[in-house]
């Protein structure tokens, strides 16, 4: 385990200030992968969170894990996510079914201050109690009690984006059709192979576009944030379409695929990681049959050429109106990636277990 982080330190000064009861289950609705909760007993944990990498790896620690709370608790703990609409669902949820404190901790730069702003004003108004902030590493952690039902106003919905389409706060591209995939879907040839995959289809947009093309017959929607998942069951009732609550760059389809389509993350924080875009194009590139495409969209900032020359044969550029975006089809991915021109060598492949 690593050196308490500064989530760690605060935990543990609410810890030791007695913020929390001494007995009774704990949610702790939106940790990640980085979060460890070592100041906190893990026994009475309760971890509640639907992006895939951050359960798998946080039941992989022992930690009891589910997407949505489940009954009573005796406290809960809010990771604050960025965006603000979530992050009031989020603690909304937790005093709704928490009967003691609940603690909610933040860094600067997720919007913590201004949580507590609003916390503060609904105690001025009566209807919660608020504590004093607990300070550290750039971050603040407050309790919140309040009636069961005091957030309920809260609470986020699903709202309607586009014609068809729901999402909810949070997901990528909540408020509406995201630029990228739009410019990839004009892309796309009239007919394409049967069987296709989108691989972070989040609200499921770009894969109805998919669906809307001659010749498919199987659509793999791969979705890692079961939230924006469960907006794509909504938006689609194609039967062709199967979902996938999982991890893109390790899903295993059942039979090898003809087509890809995806529009990969960038970022794994604030700022962007273009490793995110490579595990996806290697994964496709495993996906795929012998003479299988790949269609993407990313930035065009973002270095993906040289990837995806070590990992298919045949590169092309499309042509695309928006100068943000490079729009690229792949065709014949290699078995055997081509050597990094930044080392020399082939990369590794790790037989999957089980």
């Amino acid at each position: 385990m690593p050196a308490l982080s500064p989530r760690d330190a605060r935990l543990q000064l609410a810890r030791d200030g007695g913020l929390l009861p001494q007995a009774g289950r704990i949610a702790v609705f939106r940790p990640t992968a980085q979060d460890w909760l070592a100041p906190l007993d893990a026994a009475r944990l309760h971890l509640i969170t639907g992006f895939r990498p951050d359960h798998d790896a946080l039941s992989a620690r022992g930690y009891d894990c589910a997407t949505t709370p489940e009954g009573r608790y005796a406290a809960a703990l809010v990771c604050l996510p960025r965006a603000r609409a979530a992050a009031r669902d989020l603690i909304a949820q937790a005093v709704g079914c928490s009967d003691g404190p609940v603690l909610i901790d933040g860094q600067k730069t997720d919007g913590i201050d201004a949580l507590l702003r609003e916390c503060r004003a609904l105690a001025g108004e009566g209807r919660a109690e608020v504590g004093a902030p607990l300070v550290k590493g750039h971050g603040r952690l407050f309790s919140l009690n309040a009636a069961p039902d005091a957030l309920a106003s809260w609470r986020a919905g699903r709202t309607e984006v586009a014609p068809g389409f729901v999402t909810l706060p949070g997901v990528f591209s909540a408020d509406g059709i995201d630029p990228g995939s739009a410019a990839l879907a004009a892309a796309l040839p009239e007919r394409l192979p049967p069987r296709m995959a989108d691989l972070g289809a989040g609200w499921g947009w770009l894969s109805a576009q998919v669906l809307a093309r001659a010749g498919v017959e199987h659509l793999d929607l791969v979705e890692a944030e079961a939230a924006a998942l469960d907006c794509a069951r909504a938006n689609i009732a194609d039967p062709r379409a199967r979902f996938h609550w999982a991890d893109a760059t390790g899903f295993a389809p059942e039979a090898p695929l003809d087509g890809v389509v995806m529009n990969p993350p960038f970022h794994s924080a604030r700022a962007a990681d273009p490793a995110l875009g490579t595990a996806f194009i290697a994964a496709a590139a495993r996906m795929l049959r012998p003479q299988g495409v790949l269609w993407m969209v990313a930035n065009r900032h973002l270095p993906y050429a040289p990837v995806l020359e070590r990992h298919f044969r045949e590169i092309a550029e499309l042509p695309c109106p928006a100068s943000a975006y490079r729009l690229t089809r792949a065709a014949g991915p290699r078995r055997t990636p081509a050597p990094s021109p930044a080392t020399g060598r082939v990369p590794i492949r790790r037989r999957r277990r089980g």
